[in-house]
């Protein structure tokens, strides 16, 4: 990829802090949305809330990159932190568009992340790109989170939704409070452990989205995951034999609903999730095995 200038949203977070330390490494300028006074070149001001985006500072990018949004499993979900987890994603992605679809030089791509979440509880049936959405708050989320990007794509940007999985990665994501616990030997199994765990190295995703930006030829949905999706009773083993910790605990169904409310459906849900469409693009993955991936983090 030739030297470019990317807009970030959602750069102080987990993916995209990594991106952004990845593409600065490689020569590339790096221009961060913030909701605040910009305070130099390298800053855009926006507010997702008010689908306000300063879009002069959106001249002259190459690409746009969307990551912004509350965390899914930050906190329990009331209806107050649901309609904040929509409204970050939904008006975030809407004001973005729209800037990008205003500009006299819009940019070559539009990247607005997405989630596995929109194929909802698939059982042990597999999911690829052609699966329908899901039922649920998630999935209309993010049916309608893509959706929300519509201005970009009808002014002739290429639109990529990367829809990511569980990221494996020390330091945030669900990942991120999974790791304490079993360095702690207080590992183990979320239910009966049979439900399916769609995961993807923090590396790869980077990569992936990487390989997203930098391929005129591709658009629309991506599933960004490994290619192998695991239960959450081999995950657990997985954890334990890499961190060398027993993995004897286990958390009840009850217990987590009554812990989680809701958003236990999303932790005991069950999503066996593949890449199709972006193994068929070439891709290829640095740690596509849990182990490995487990050992990057």
């Amino acid at each position: 990829m030739e030297r470019t200038r990317i807009a970030v949203a959602g750069a102080s977070g987990l993916i995209g802090s990594a991106l952004v330390r990845s593409l600065t490494a490689d020569g590339h300028e790096v221009v961060r949305l913030v909701r605040r006074a910009a305070r130099g070149g390298d800053e855009v001001c926006w507010d997702p809330s008010e689908r306000y985006v300063n879009t002069a500072g959106l001249d002259g990018c190459d690409a746009v990159v969307n990551l912004a949004g509350a965390g899914v499993g930050d906190r329990r979900w009331t209806q107050a932190y649901k309609k904040r987890i929509h409204d970050s994603r939904v008006l975030g992605t809407t004001a973005l568009a729209e800037a990008v679809a205003a500009l006299d030089r819009p940019p070559r791509v539009f990247v607005n992340g997405s989630a596995i979440g929109f194929y909802g509880d698939t059982g042990d049936r597999v999911a690829d790109e052609d699966t329908p959405a899901g039922r649920g708050f998630l999935p209309e989320l993010c049916v309608e989170w893509e959706a929300a990007a519509a201005p970009a794509r009808e002014a002739g940007v290429r639109t990529v939704f990367p829809r990511t999985g569980l990221v494996v990665a020390r330091g945030g994501g669900a990942w991120g409070r999974l790791f304490p616990l079993f360095k702690a030997g207080l590992g183990g199994r979320l239910g009966d452990g049979r439900q399916y765990w769609s995961y993807i190295s923090l590396h790869d995703e980077v990569a992936a989205i990487r390989h997203l930006l930098d391929r005129d030829d591709l658009s629309g949905p991506f599933n960004l995951t490994a290619p192998q999706p695991l239960t959450n009773r081999e995950i657990t083993a997985a954890m334990g034999r890499v961190l060398h910790r027993p993995t004897l605990f286990t958390v009840p169904e009850p217990v987590l609903r009554t812990a989680l409310g809701e958003l236990a459906d999303d932790v005991l849900g069950s999503q066996r999730v593949v890449p199709k469409r972006l193994l068929e693009s070439g891709f290829a993955f640095a740690f596509p095995g849990i182990e490995d991936a487990v050992r990057a983090a």
